[in-house]
Formats: structure tokens, sequence, C-alpha cells
């Protein structure tokens, strides 16, 4: 049988959430997951990739996340959790199936994959943000002898040439992988926006429970506080000391936004310059909703209309987007809310 009342499109911590609120309301669903192991989207990051939320706020509904609460767990852990997460509650998970094509036929849903037609009354996309690698144009105006590599093909330090390398982009995992690489080598860290540092922790307590406690995470994007927060970039965690530190001993060198490329020689908005033989590009990803076939769902950037993840689309919905109500709707501990409040608007 490939009928079902839900389809769930994506087995990351989004889908297995809902997961865990549709077996609890006894629904006949699956979930389709293109990887051939639950958690293989965090397993093939980078190396050294630490989460900056601690384990008591990364778990999903009814089962904590293993070891100590208040420390960071690694990009595996994270994986690990999520396997055990589906084999705890037995979630009825389709590994290894790529979705080709999602469209609607009547008042039912058709999934095609690359080897079978499933249908259902609704479908929820919980593929998230992170789809297509973005690497701006001037990239191509690089000499062929820089080598370059966007944080998504980046594993670890033995990856590159010898020689400076220009890290571009100013979140989280650019961050941490300049302060890692300028352990070892020249690093040039360019920003486009300015972003502020908070710590991880303060008074040896996370800064996750004093945002918990001020409401900082569950604040909905349409209150003051949330349109605030939403309008800012986001806050880098950890690693304001080491950045100081490298930059004052010229390990560590922070440029503005990269605006030109010529050769082997980059220019800022700051109007310096710098020669390098590696770039790696932390500037992010686009959505890509190539496979889905129905209209008025996404916006004129590919981006999904919705409210709280339900569209306009009768039975058609999405969960684990970026502020899909809180600041918390993209981490790993805040999709469950989501999850819960979606399964009864089903």
């Amino acid at each position: 049988m490939n009928d079902y009342d839900v389809i769930v499109i994506g087995g990351g911590q989004a889908g297995l959430a809902l997961g865990y609120a549709l077996k609890r309301k006894n629904r006949r669903f699956v979930i389709v997951e293109q990887n051939q192991r639950i958690g293989d989207s965090w397993r093939q990051r980078y190396d050294s990739l630490v989460l900056f939320t601690p384990r008591k706020h990364n778990q999903l509904p009814g089962l904590t996340f293993p070891g100590e609460q208040n420390t960071l767990p690694n990009k595996d852990e994270a994986a690990d959790y999520l396997e055990l997460y589906a084999k705890h509650f037995e979630l009825p998970v389709m590994l290894g199936t790529t979705v080709m094509e999602l469209s609607k036929i009547g008042f039912r849903f058709q999934v095609r994959t690359q080897d079978r037609l499933l249908h259902a009354k609704q479908v929820v996309i919980a593929t998230g943000p992170f789809h297509t690698p973005f690497i701006p144009d001037i990239a191509n105006s690089l000499d062929h002898t820089v080598h370059q590599l966007h944080t998504s093909q980046y594993k670890n330090e033995n990856q590159l040439i010898d020689g400076p390398v220009l890290v571009v982009g100013s979140g989280n995992s650019g961050a941490q992988i300049a302060v890692e690489l300028a352990a070892h080598r020249p690093v040039i860290f360019s920003q486009g926006e300015s972003r502020s540092y908070l710590p991880n922790f303060i008074f040896g307590k996370p800064i996750f429970d004093y945002m918990k406690t001020f409401g900082l995470l569950d604040a909905p994007h349409s209150t003051w506080i949330g349109k605030k927060m939403r309008s800012s970039p986001d806050p880098i965690f950890g690693y304001k000391n080491q950045v100081r530190e490298l930059s004052r001993s010229g390990a560590l060198r922070l440029v503005s936004r990269t605006v030109q490329v010529n050769g082997r020689t980059v220019y800022f908005a700051d109007g310096t310059e710098a020669t390098v033989n590696n770039v790696l590009w932390a500037t992010g990803f686009r959505p890509n909703y190539d496979w889905l076939s129905i209209p008025d769902v996404l916006d004129s950037k590919g981006r999904p209309i919705h409210l709280r993840g339900i569209t306009k689309v009768p039975g058609l919905s999405f969960l684990g987007l970026p502020w899909q109500h809180t600041r918390a709707s993209a981490l790993m501990g805040g999709v469950g809310k989501d999850a819960l409040y979606l399964v009864e608007h089903l």
C-alpha cells in the first residue's frame, strides 16, 4: 500500500518531531528521507562542528538528548540522537528515497520518487531551508590556482592547499571554521554584516537558559521583540575571545564584505585587499523546491508562503523553517512545538 493519511517529506529533526506527533494521533503516515541513514545531514558536515545549543535545548518531544545536559554536543552526537529518536518511537521512515515531484491531482497529493508513486490526503514538507549551497558570482573571477570550497563541501583543513585562507561569511559556521584554521595558518575573515558575539555560558549557565527565561526563544515573529530579533543578523555564539586573541596575534585578520576578485587578489568594502591561496565560502544556502509542482505555494524568491507552516493549498504544510513561528523554530529543540501545533491543524 502506498496510500497514506499524511506523507512527510524530510527525515531530519522536523520530520521526526512531526512523526512523533502523528503517531500519537494514530495517523497512517510515512516519512520520506533521501539519505541512507537518519542523521546523515548532520554527519556529512565539517568534522569539528559543535552545536551552539546545549543538549537540554536540543531534545525533540518525548526523548531526552543523552549526556550532560549543559554541555554542547558535536554533529555526530546530534545525528545519533535523531537516529535513536526514530528507533525509540518506531517511526516509519522510507530511507534512500528522493522526491522527484510533488503534485496534486483532484483532492489528493501524489509524490513521485525515483522508484514509486505515493499518495496522501495531506503532505508536510519538512526539508528545512538549507538546500542549494550559495556561492556569489565573483567566485568565477578567482584564478584557477585558488582552491575554493563551500562549507557544505568542507570537512577539515587537509582539503586545503598551503598558504592563507579567506573565509567569506559571518555566521556561526564561518566563525567556527575561521578560528579553527587560524591556529595553523593565516586566515582572513570577511564579515559581510556586523554581528554581535554572545557567550555560550554566563555564570556557568547556558545562555539559552536566560533566553528562554526572558521569552526570547518563544516570542512569535509578529510581536515587537520578535520583529526586533528578526530584523537583526543572528548572533555568533562563542568564539569572541578566540577571535579577539587571534586578531591581536595577527593570525586572524578581520575585514569587511568581499566585493571584488581579480586572480588571487580579493578586495574588500573597507578598501583593503588580500592575496589568497584558498577561499572557503561560508555564504549559506538558498531554498530549492524545483520538485514542487503545485502553484501558489512559493513567493517570487522561491520561499514558502505560509502562516505557521500552513499554506493556502488545502492539505499542504511546511515545517522546520526559520522563524516559522518563533526564534526557536529553526532550532532542534524548538521544532517540536511547531510540530505539535501543526498536527492539530492537519
